[in-house]
């Protein structure tokens, strides 16, 4: 299931070098606007402890984390929606992500060129989200130019779209993202046809200095951040991307031994991974044996034959029923047959709807 989250911000706020310890990658990270020419895709694992009880467990011969992928796309600038740096690229690319990872400079560093010439993260989101509005004002006033003749011929549905249009345009000529907008499901569900860059959810990253990251509630920038996001209902997460780089070097004990050390119990970048993972209501069951201990990522609210077709598509079309049970109740019993004679094993048939953490084996005949 290929979702992704395209990494956004204006120039020299920290994205390419988050999106290093992202990917463990090292790709252009120097101290100038437009540095990322073409967006980046990384593809980085889900970190999940269960995934290490099973694995400590069963010890198995293979272990697959799931997975998630990011896109790191180059600065944006104050007039891009009209092509200014290389504005019209990027908003497309930023067109193609389910979510956006805002990163926003929350550091005062003289070394460091800012775009606007100081540093004002509330600012600066406003500069992106404006350019963003402009760019899905653009969008939606074609789409009402395409619309308007058949709304005239009284035709319902164009009538119903061409209302919900105008809504969006009145938002987006006041600067208000679509996401902020109070819409009925049905008009979610037309909006989303309509692929907008303020419609996609958002989790701000709050880009600080390796000092104030072990005490993010005494940095002024970060409060700012995080009342606008608690405002928009959207999340805020407090990093320090070149410490996020630093980490990914390292070993999964070297990580823990670095972060306990700094007084951090989790590293930002498994909160951002975490944060756009379940933001876009994607949810793990898992498959574990001796073999194979592996995870697999399904949205929310899928039954289990959809479940067994992310595995092969065979399972899903000679889907019998599925042997379900917890993690939790793993946790408690480990193995097998202790989980049957307590009963905790379960049968389940097409109308179940996968939970997370479900530990299932399909039965399937083709």
């Amino acid at each position: 299931m290929a979702l992704t989250a395209g990494i956004v911000g204006l120039p020299n706020v920290g994205k390419s070098t988050l999106f290093n310890a992202i990917t463990n990658s090292q790709v252009l990270a120097e101290n100038y606007p437009f540095a990322t020419i073409a967006p980046n895709v990384g593809v980085v694992e889900v970190p999940d402890e269960r995934m290490e009880e099973f694995v400590a467990y069963y010890k198995p011969k293979k272990t697959i984390y799931t997975t998630f992928e990011f896109t790191d796309i180059a600065g944006l600038v104050k007039g891009a929606s009209k092509g200014e740096g290389l504005g019209n690229q990027f908003l497309a690319n930023i067109r193609q992500t389910d979510a956006i990872v805002h990163v926003v400079r929350c550091f005062d560093d003289e070394n460091i060129e800012h775009v606007e010439g100081s540093v004002d993260p509330v600012r600066d989101i406003e500069v992106i989200n404006l350019e963003l509005c402009l760019a899905d004002l653009d969008t939606v006033d074609n789409r009402i130019g395409r619309i308007a003749k058949k709304a005239q011929t009284k035709d319902k549905d164009a009538m119903r779209e061409v209302a919900i249009l105008t809504k969006l345009k009145e938002a987006l000529e006041e600067g208000k993202p679509v996401r902020l907008l109070d819409l009925e499901d049905d008009e979610k569900e037309i909006v989303r046809n309509f692929g907008l860059l303020t419609g996609k959810p958002v989790i701000y990253v709050a880009n600080m200095s390796d000092e104030e990251i072990m005490d993010p509630e005494s940095n002024g920038y970060y409060q700012k951040v995080k009342e606008l996001a608690d405002n928009e209902n959207s999340e805020c997460i407090a990093i320090c991307a070149k410490i996020e780089e630093e980490l990914s070097g390292l070993d999964r004990e070297e990580k823990k031994a670095f972060l306990d050390d700094l007084g951090i119990a989790r590293s930002g970048l498994d909160q951002i991974i975490h944060a756009a993972y379940h933001l876009l209501g994607l949810r793990t069951f898992f498959t574990v044996g001796e073999p194979e201990c592996r995870a697999w990522t399904f949205k929310e609210g899928m039954k289990a034959p959809q479940c067994a077709g992310i595995i092969h598509t065979d399972f899903e079309r000679g889907f019998i029923r599925a042997e379900i049970y917890s993690y939790e109740d793993f946790m408690e019993y480990h193995s097998e047959v202790e989980l049957r004679e307590h009963g905790k094993i379960r049968l389940e048939g097409k109308e179940y709807r996968m939970k997370d953490g479900d530990i299932v084996f399909f039965r399937f005949n083709v």
